[in-house]
């Protein structure tokens, strides 16, 4: 018999949280944006901030779609495991069933 043990709702709760990641990386443009030169007070950190948008725009979308990925993975391993137990107790509960009756007429 297999040590194997998965807790399917510990898994669910963390595909819903990489559904929330991921819609937070969807929902929001760019973070670095609504502050002003005068708010950050520094062309340089204006320039960083710049720099970093364009990054962020750039590898947005990838992360995005890897977190969404990974979010549907252990959703489906969740339901997949789930299935797996209910499977393997209704084929006991029948092997039980089969015990309990005896041995057939020989």
């Amino acid at each position: 018999m297999s040590d194997l043990k998965a807790d399917t709702q510990r898994i669910r709760e963390c595909s819903r949280a990489l559904q929330r990641i991921y819609h937070s990386f969807t929902d929001r443009a760019n973070p670095a944006e609504d502050f002003s030169p005068a708010e950050l007070g520094n062309q340089r950190i204006v320039d960083a901030f710049d720099e970093f948008a364009s990054n962020w725009k750039i590898h947005r979308k990838d992360l995005a779609e890897q977190i969404e990925t990974l979010g549907t993975i252990t959703w489906e391993a969740a339901k997949s495991y789930d299935a797996i137990d209910a499977e393997l107790a209704a084929a006991l509960r029948r092997q039980d069933a089969k015990t309990e009756q005896g041995p057939g007429p020989s």
